[in-house]
């Protein structure tokens, strides 16, 4: 049962043998995610591949692992195993071990075959899909890093009936500013279903994972280097991004921090006179309903909002630039050119000091 969108697939049963191209193969994964899969990867890989030889390398499972010494233990292993520029590099995991696994793939020998095997919703819908990899800096997330596209996106819905309901909650905001962004339908039918997606409703799941492909794809497409369109899909992420540096990497899932960060965003908008009040509501109403937070964590203030900020990838010539909504549901702006003072506003209102 495969849903193709554009270039990528929602399956339950695949067979790689098209996507290897060597004879050598690693599989980054995790200590919570080996397991439970990666005897079934291997078999897969291997399974009628009597030539291909499967290497493996499990790395500590958490944000604050997705890191440079982490990340010597891929190429540690690799380098170990002899691989060469014909071998495969297969993440096998969520965001962090997609993220590093790609970076690694882009780094090895300047560049091998990798392939994406995401097994949360955050994976799943969003970094899995468009080629970004990389690790965090202690003074910023993902500052270090590669534009590099994966072979190909295997995903099988199954692997999210292992995932924990908090892991399951903040994929769902990467959903969610999909619709907000530039697909209202899709917003709406969000609203409609959150109890099914909750729930792990297999075909609303398959629904999800399958349009939000479709939405990133598509802009990844029109902008794979992020001059400008793509970075839309940043939407919450700036503000997400300061809570997860100067809160502390793992303390908030990347979804969570997202989510109150798009509800800064959307708060900020609002200050502007861009988008009318129902908007506010209803994104509150939807983060609330996937149990999602809706504030930052209490000890942030705008002084580490402030920091954190300044070296967000997005700034330009020392100019902050911000993915904000303007008018009607499921449309927004990616501007440098917006009053500073809705901003403070903003900063103020959701911190105590």
């Amino acid at each position: 049962n495969a849903l193709r969108c554009s270039s990528y697939l929602v399956l339950t049963s695949c067979r790689f043998d098209r996507h290897v191209h060597g004879k050598k193969v690693l599989v980054v994964t995790n200590t919570t995610i080996a397991p439970l899969y990666l005897d079934k990867v291997v078999d897969a890989l291997t399974k009628g591949n009597p030539n291909v030889s499967v290497e493996n390398v499990i790395l500590p499972d958490g944000e604050k692992y997705k890191n440079m010494e982490t990340l010597m233990k891929v190429f540690d292993k690799a380098i170990e195993s002899r691989l060469d520029r014909r071998c495969t590099f297969v993440a096998l995991g969520g965001g962090v071990i997609g993220d590093m696994c790609g970076f690694a793939a882009a780094a090895f020998l300047r560049g091998v075959n990798f392939i994406q095997i995401p097994t949360t919703v955050m994976a799943q819908v969003d970094s899995s899909v468009g080629g970004k990899t990389g690790i965090n800096h202690p003074l910023g997330k993902n500052l270090i890093g590669a534009f590099y596209q994966p072979q190909c996106v295997l995903i099988d819905t199954d692997t999210l009936n292992t995932l924990p309901d908090r892991e399951l909650a903040s994929g769902l905001a990467e959903v969610i500013k999909y619709g907000l962004i530039r697909d209202a339908e899709f917003f709406e039918w969000q609203e409609k279903n959150m109890e099914k997606l909750m729930a792990r409703d297999p075909d609303a799941f398959a629904y999800a994972i399958k349009r939000s492909c479709e939405n990133k794809a598509e802009v990844v497409s029109l902008d794979e280097k992020e001059s400008g369109l793509r970075a839309t899909l940043n939407l919450g992420h700036t503000f997400g991004h300061a809570i997860e540096t100067g809160f502390g990497y793992g303390e908030w899932l990347h979804g969570e921090a997202v989510a109150a960060g798009t509800v800064m965003a959307v708060d900020m908008s609002y200050r502007l006179g861009w988008i009318d009040s129902s908007i506010v509501k209803r994104v509150n109403d939807i983060l609330q309903r996937a149990k999602l937070p809706t504030a930052p964590p209490e000890t942030m203030t705008v002084e580490m909002f402030k920091s954190v900020m300044a070296v967000d990838k997005k700034v330009a010539d020392g100019l902050l630039r911000l993915i904000l909504l303007k008018g009607p549901l499921g449309n927004c702006v990616f501007t440098g050119e917006y009053d500073r003072k809705a901003l403070d506003d903003t900063l103020s209102a959701f911190c105590k000091s």
